[in-house]
This record gives C-alpha cells, structure tokens and sequence, in this order.
C-alpha cells in the first residue's frame, strides 16, 4: 500500500512589509490530525503575534524549525502527511485570499476560524505542545497571552514561576503573582518591560519606514482629494444608534469600509494588484483598514468580500479586528489578500491624508476628521460636517480621470446613501 505523500507547509508573509518571523509558539503536535482553518502555530512579526493557519487536511509529521528560530517568509515550518488519498497540496506557502475569511456574526476576544476550522481554544485541547524560549534568547518561556498580560501589567516575567508546559508563563501565574506580591510592579519591573515595548515599537516603525520608502520610490503615485458632505449619513446614524446600547451602535468608520468597497466593485481598476509589470485585477473587494495599536505602530487587517457585506456584518467584523490587533490574536487569513487599504484618522486632529500604497496594491484611500464648515446647498449656505476623502493610486494602473470618478462614486455613497441605508 503507497504512503501517502508529505508536503511542506511554508511561512506564508502576513502583510506586504514582512521579510521574516518566528515561531513562538505551537499550538499542534506531531500525529494530530489538521483541517483548513485549524491553528498551526503562532508567529511573531515585526508588527504583532499573528495565529498561524493551515490551509490543507493533513497530519502533522514533524516541525521544520527550532522555537525562536528567526526565519524567511516562504522557509518550511512543518512537515505534513496527506490524510488517506487526499492529493497533495500544490501550494503550500500560505493562505491565498479567500471570502468568508472572517465571521462577522461573532464579536469575540476569540477570533473565529473560517469554515470548517476550530477555534485557537479547540485546537490547544489536541494536544499540550510545550512552550519554550527562543534558543539562545533571554527571553523568558511563557505563552503570548501571559507576555501581553505582563507588557501591560507592568511584571517581570523573569520573577514569575511558570507552571504552564515546558516550566513557561501562563495568564493564572501572572494573576497569582500579583496576588502574592502586590509590588511587582516596582522596581526593576518598571524598567524591563517599558523597554522592551521601546525596542518592539521602534522595530515596527523602522519595518513601517523600510516599506513606504520602498513604495515612494517605485511607485508613482498620485493623489486627489473631495470635500464630503456628511449632514445626511450623520443624521441617518444618529437617529439609528438612538436607542441601541454603545456596544450595538454603528460608527461612520463602517460606512466608509462600504462606500470604499462598493466604489472599488465598479472601479476594478483600483481593486487589485500591480505584479510584474503589469496590473492583475482581482475577483474580490477585500478593504484592508489601519489600525493603530496602543503601544504604537500600525496593522492592517482586511475585511474579505467587503461589498458584498451589510453595514451591521461590517461593524462587527471591525470590531473583532480591533479587539484582535490590540490583543495580539490576529489570524493569518486576516493579513493576506487585501486589494486597498483604508485609512480612517477619525477625530485626530488632522483634515486630511496623503497615503502611501502598501504594494502590491495600486490603491489607499484616506478619510480626514469630520468638522464644520460654510456648505453650499441649493442657493443657500449653511453648515455642514464636511470630510475630506483622498485617495492615493498608483500611476502605472489608472490615471487621474479614473481615480476622479472612484472618488466621485464613494462620495454619492456618503452623501446620498445610495446603498448604505438598504444594506444596514
């Protein structure tokens, strides 16, 4: 009787900017049985702890590669054995953009997996796979949640017993830590971990920098801008979210995901990527929408599908993905396969924003701070929250009379609600 065959499960890049990773974490052992969806591992970045997924059946054989161990994106990580006489994967170095990526219905602290996936907590029940310090590193053995837990607490995880697998730090010995010595917080616990978020940040920033300098210089970007009249979307969402709990209410930030997607739908031009030389369309709207994370720096996860999505699918899949960003528990189906990227400065201060494409995306959209100002409407002025759109694209795909009528179409969506209050 033939084996079946092995293939390699790759580490697939989690965002345009990203060169290398490690594994921190592995959230399978060898002899389990995995699906489409399931957690594999979890990889740190520059930018965040991302839960790695598998995209193919399999069992898990062997790991590929040393916790700690700083590798290149496309390196093998494990190695899998086909399940029964399931054919073997063709591609194997990461998730490839796919609808339903993320399940809106659920606003969680736990993500939720895609079709046919289990959740991170199902996975871990598999198996106990042991959790360890990168090798040759000081860093202390201790789970993701439990690094987050004492970044923010302020403890040393050095001053910790670990009782997790492997001696590591998990979240209960952090809580009975600072039962037993209300002071863990002072003195040199003060200092390490400050520090540490220092280095963290100034490491995004610096891969951040690296990457828009590299876009400035090779592509030629261009830019427009468009007042927007917000009085009727802002009226419509404040007589909407009357009588609903904060929890249940609908943000502008939603509208604008919609409007950019369903302006993108009609301008495929802006909806895909810019790949050896030429420009590849793609056959879905996935908005990919920055987020700053409190500790500073920038993710940028997508919503699959986003035109094909109600307002209230939107909100809640935004709010699963700011909830994950700023716990460190984004999914690698998250970080690949976006086709624009908005950026929303909400009430920060500034009016507007010229953006930088995140290759290989052609286009980024931008929306400045909602403020008053002297509007003309019919024969009358009167005032008006007006917002600035401004949309960066890239030359080599469209020119400006293209990207006029893109911004034209997400401008009749705010100002009109042409499909914004049928899809709420």
């Amino acid at each position: 009787m033939t084996e079946p065959p092995t293939f390699d499960y790759r580490l697939p890049s989690l965002g345009a900017d990203m060169d290398e990773g490690r594994v921190l974490e592995w959230r399978v052992s060898p002899g389990d049985t995995v699906h489409r969806g399931d957690i594999m591992a979890v990889v740190e970045t520059e930018k965040s702890d991302i839960d790695i997924e598998i995209w193919h059946d399999g069992v898990v054989e062997s790991f590929l590669v040393d916790i700690g161990e700083r590798i290149d994106v496309g390196t093998p990580i494990v190695r899998l054995r086909a399940v029964g006489d399931a054919p073997e994967p063709t591609a194997t170095a990461g998730p490839t953009p796919a609808a339903g990526s993320i399940t809106p219905e659920s606003i969680t602290s736990e993500t939720s997996p895609p079709a046919g996936g289990v959740t991170p907590a199902r996975a871990a029940t598999r198996g106990a796979p042991a959790i360890s310090a990168p090798a040759g590193a000081d860093r202390v053995p201790a789970s993701p949640l439990a690094r987050r837990v004492a970044a923010e607490r302020g403890i040393d995880l050095a001053t910790v017993t670990g009782t997790g697998p492997g001696g590591a730090v998990v979240r209960a010995d952090l809580d009975r830590a600072e039962h037993v010595r209300p002071d863990a917080g002072a003195g040199r616990a003060d200092v390490a971990p400050a520090a540490q978020r220092s280095r963290s940040v100034a490491s995004m920033r610096s891969a951040i920098a690296e990457r828009m300098s590299r876009s400035n210089r090779e592509i030629p970007h261009y830019h427009l801008a468009r007042d927007v009249d917000l009085g009727r979307l802002t009226g419509w969402l404040e007589q909407r979210n009357a009588d609903r709990p904060i929890t249940e209410r609908l943000l502008p930030v939603a509208c604008y995901v919609r409007a950019v997607a369903l302006a993108a739908a009609r301008h495929r031009e802006l909806n895909g990527f810019w790949v050896d030389d030429h420009f590849e369309p793609a056959d879905e709207v996935n908005v990919a929408m920055v987020i700053s994370l409190r500790r500073g720096g920038l993710v940028a996860p997508h919503i699959a599908s986003a035109d094909q999505r109600t307002l209230e699918e939107i909100m809640s899949a935004i709010t699963e993905l700011v909830g994950a960003a700023r716990t460190g528990t984004l999914r690698s189906s998250w970080m690949t396969g976006s086709t624009l990227t908005l950026t929303n400065l909400g009430d920060t201060g500034a009016d507007l924003v010229h953006g930088v494409i995140s290759p290989p995306e052609v286009a980024l959209v931008g929306v400045g701070r909602t403020r008053p100002r002297p509007w003309v409407v019919g024969d009358l002025v009167s005032v008006r929250p007006i917002a600035t759109v401004t949309l960066a694209a890239d030359h080599r795909a469209t020119d400006g009379a293209i990207g006029s009528r893109f911004l034209a179409a997400v401008a009749d969506e705010l100002e009109q609600l042409t499909n914004l209050e049928a899809s709420a």
